[in-house]
């Protein structure tokens, strides 16, 4: 069973910065794939971003409310999701998710077995 707390969270203003952290506990951290995901209120939960198990590959999709940058440390068992040029569009909570076997696309939130409580991003006008 695999443990994934997500922090760094918060209020920032439009045009800013966040990074968020997710660490990982009672698995084996290089043979997760990791992704994040946001749900904003009133809406379904959405892929940001993804990275395989050494972090040489990422997955990712043209977002016009931010900039995002998924990275990994295995020797910390931590993913990381940079954001920038953050719009208010960009408001949502923010979900660590993984899974140790891949049996669909990693864009999509049926493919994690394991999802952390979220950390909740709010980007001000």
């Amino acid at each position: 069973q695999v443990q994934l707390v997500e922090s760094g969270g918060g209020l920032v203003q439009a045009g800013g910065s966040l990074r968020l952290s997710c660490v990982a506990s009672g698995g084996t951290f290089r043979d997760l794939v990791l992704g994040w995901f946001r749900q904003s209120p009133g809406k379904e939960r959405e892929f940001v971003r993804a990275i395989s198990e050494n972090g040489r590959d990422t997955y990712g999709i043209h977002s016009a409310e931010g900039r995002y940058t998924i990275s990994r440390d295995n020797t910390k068992n931590t993913v990381y999701l940079q954001m920038s040029s953050l719009k208010p569009e960009a408001t949502a909570v923010y979900y660590c998710a993984a899974t140790a076997y891949v049996r669909r696309s990693v864009m999509t939130a049926d493919a994690y077995d394991y999802w952390g409580q979220g950390t909740e991003v709010t980007v001000s006008s």
